[in-house]
């Protein structure tokens, strides 16, 4: 028995019936595909999360921390670490004026619904991507001209390295385009954002817009949304359409025909057939166009995926 199979086995007794082994990852993915997970732990409050904290304190288990699964893709051969998926006392939602307290594990489809049923606009732009609060500050998601960044007030986090929660303003996370300076250890618990009051028929409208929009211009089925993020000034969807590779398809995965930057894994499919098809896209743009992309999605359990640690 290894070193590392010694401390993930230690973990393992340190969480107790907390967690569960070989649990099933790729199938909580929205690309349904993909491995499992050597450990997973479902904290339902923070005091949970603090005890997971204190679990894998000292240790070099790797630790992935689980939102909706829309921007992640899991290896076949699964993920040889400590999975922490949020459980429903994150995901209350709190309506003070025009402030807005979501947990981390709240739908960003429900967060915008409800928002704008309250008469507060803002937020509607997130009812188009189908990932969580957490996730949603994590990345600076974003999409229908606006992010996270532009309502964001504070956010509540619990550092996995120290056991410790606590709070931040906004400005603490440098937030960029699709990205802030969160770590890896940092477990987002909750957010909250300022919005601007509005007409809750307008809202509903707006929001209505937007998903028509999407299943107008986007495909369904199993995917993560935007693979690649778009290059200063230019599509990512548009260079890979020049390079003649939409619908292009390897394999159980294939190029989406309605819009390039979407990549969708055959029911039953493999996660390894995507993730070839993704440096496969890559390489075809960059000696196409000479354009290097760089995606969105976290690869996990890749020999190039390098792991969280806490």
């Amino acid at each position: 028995m290894t070193a590392a199979s010694d401390e993930l086995r230690a973990v393992g007794e340190a969480l107790g019936s907390r967690a569960r082994p070989n649990a099933p990852l790729g199938v909580l993915t929205t690309y349904r595909v993909g491995g499992t997970a050597a450990l997973l732990v479902e904290p339902g409050d923070e005091d949970d999360l603090l005890a997971v904290a204190r679990a894998v304190d000292g240790s070099s288990v790797p630790v992935l921390v689980l939102g909706r699964g829309s921007n992640l893709l899991v290896a076949d051969r699964g993920f040889v670490g400590l999975v922490v998926a949020l459980g429903d006392g994150f995901a209350g939602i709190e309506v003070q004026d025009h402030e807005v307290l979501a947990g981390a594990a709240v739908s960003l489809p429900v967060l915008a619904r409800r928002t704008a049923a309250a008469g507060l606009s803002g937020l509607e732009w997130a009812v188009g991507v189908p990932g969580s609060v957490g996730g949603a500050v994590r990345m600076n998601a974003g999409g229908h001209g606006s992010d996270t960044s532009s309502t964001l007030v504070s956010y509540r986090w619990v550092d996995l390295r120290t056991a410790r929660a606590a709070e931040a303003p906004a400005d603490q996370l440098h937030m960029a385009y699709r990205h802030t300076s969160l770590s890896a250890s940092d477990v987002v618990v909750a957010a909250r954002f300022r919005l601007v009051g509005g007409d809750p028929e307008a809202g509903a409208a707006a929001i209505g817009d937007i998903v028509r929009w999407r299943r107008a211009n986007q495909p369904g089925g199993s995917n993560a949304g935007s693979v690649f993020t778009n290059p200063d000034g230019d599509s990512a969807g548009r260079l890979i359409e020049e390079a003649g590779l939409k619908g292009f398809r390897l394999r159980s995965a294939q190029v989406s025909e309605k819009h390039a930057n979407f990549i969708q894994a055959d029911e039953g499919g493999s996660a390894d057939d995507v993730a070839d098809l993704i440096a496969q896209v890559q390489a075809t743009v960059a000696a196409k166009t000479g354009v290097a992309l760089t995606t969105e999605v976290r690869m996990v359990g890749f020999d190039s995926a390098a792991p969280d640690q806490p």
